[in-house]
């Protein structure tokens, strides 16, 4: 949730900076002129509250003087009467003001490049060179069908379009994968943890996906419960309304789940294939830091992904993010896109994100800091998308005959 003290100081500048955000004008100009009618009443509640003050002292004077404090106590009484009503008026504007910002996502960071959509994010680097083939590369369903390694068509059986069923050796290597990735990443100091797959509605409001994306979610009939879209949403409310006592090293959580997402605006994008379910396996990563740390955990948590990636032999691009195209809680996102031959282009794999204080002031998740609670920055990025993975060892260790090699490092987890 955005700060409203940083709106009051500086109301413009934030609004051109979510501009860029494709934020719509009407609802900005909306919470303009919530917010000057907040500025007002607030004014005005303590405008009385000065007045108040100002009699409370006359009483003593008058009191010694021994002059009549009658009319003085009328006023005093009708000024209370008002400052009451200005600070109920102060409040319902108040909490207009929440249920608004609650709409309105996060400020992109200075250094995000502007612009409108896809086209317009920045390639970063590329590690490692896509294989020649000396034949022609085939997409992954194929590769799938020829060796019964997945069926789309029990998928749709057993639920609808966008789900299927592994079998086999793919299976396996989504087990595999999943293992590796944990013990990968807790190598580099996160820490592993089980989480539930279903969150509540205050679950969904602390990382952002609620109000706003509530069509993208699967609700359960009868019950203040979502299927959750990601790992995020658990590790990082783990710690909402709370205060942490020692953050004195950054806290790095990693969990496996299954994900679940209507993919609601994604209508004939990716209809073939396992690039685009409604429920995959991810791995994901969260850090809690505090402000002055959360950059370098950035960078270290791009690095870990990308690491993971180049261990699997897999060629991938890290692409900044523009504003257009940056998600409704992030400030900042580094993608990874794996290269997938059969297709013959980079397709996303990981996505990570600093959320500043955003989710924190959404989730109430604060630390200790002498005195003061200070919020906390909390980061998050995939590590990976499991399927993904398996898709672009499919593709990228495919053989002319169709077999499939299995990366080294996975061949002691199967």
């Amino acid at each position: 949730m955005l700060d409203l003290k940083l709106l009051e100081k500086n109301f413009e500048e934030v609004a051109s900076r979510l501009k860029t955000k494709k934020v719509d004008e009407n609802l900005l100009k909306k919470l303009k002129d919530l917010f000057k009618k907040y500025k007002e009443k607030k004014q005005h509640m303590e405008h009385l509250r000065a007045e108040q003050n100002k009699m409370s002292k006359l009483f003593g004077e008058y009191k010694r003087e021994g002059k009549d404090i009658s009319e003085l106590k009328a006023k005093v009484d009708e000024n209370k009467k008002l400052i009451s009503q200005a600070q109920e008026e102060v409040r319902e504007i108040e909490n207009k003001l929440i249920t608004l910002t609650m709409q309105i996502p996060n400020i992109p960071d200075p250094d995000v490049p502007i612009g409108e959509d896809e086209d317009d994010n920045v390639e970063i680097k590329r590690v490692l060179e896509p294989k020649k083939f000396d034949f022609k590369p085939k997409e992954h369903w194929e590769l799938g069908e020829n060796l019964d390694w997945i069926d789309f068509e029990r998928g749709v059986k057993l639920a609808k379009s966008r789900f299927s069923v592994l079998k086999k050796e793919a299976a396996k290597i989504e087990r595999a994968l999943i293992n590796y990735m944990l013990d990968f990443n807790a190598k580099r100091g996160f820490e592993e943890v089980c989480v539930p797959f279903l969150a509540n509605r205050d679950t969904l409001t602390g990382t952002g996906q609620l109000p706003k994306f509530e069509d993208d979610l699967f609700k359960i009939e009868n019950e203040d419960l979502y299927l959750i879209p990601t790992a995020e949403v658990p590790l990082t409310n783990l710690f909402r309304d709370e205060i942490i006592q020692d953050l004195s090293k950054p806290l790095k959580l990693t969990a496996y789940t299954p994900c679940f997402r209507k993919e609601a605006g994604s209508g004939g994008r990716d209809v073939r294939g396992m690039i685009r379910q409604h429920q995959f396996d991810k791995v994901e990563m969260v850090a809690i830091t505090k402000p002055e740390e959360s950059d370098k955990v950035f960078e270290e948590m791009v690095a870990c992904a990308s690491d993971l990636l180049t261990s699997l032999g897999l060629p991938h691009r890290l692409v900044m993010l523009c504003t257009g195209d940056l998600g409704f809680s992030a400030a900042k996102t580094i993608d990874l896109e794996v290269w997938l031959p059969g297709q013959g282009k980079y397709r996303e794999i990981s996505s990570v994100s600093n959320t500043r204080d955003f989710q924190a002031r959404r989730a109430k998740i604060r630390y200790k800091e002498g005195k003061k609670n200070l919020l906390v920055h909390t980061l998050n990025g995939s590590s990976l998308a499991v399927g993904r993975t398996l898709i672009a060892i499919m593709e990228n260790y495919q053989t002319k005959e169709g077999h499939i090699e299995i990366p080294k490092v996975l061949r002691k987890y199967l």
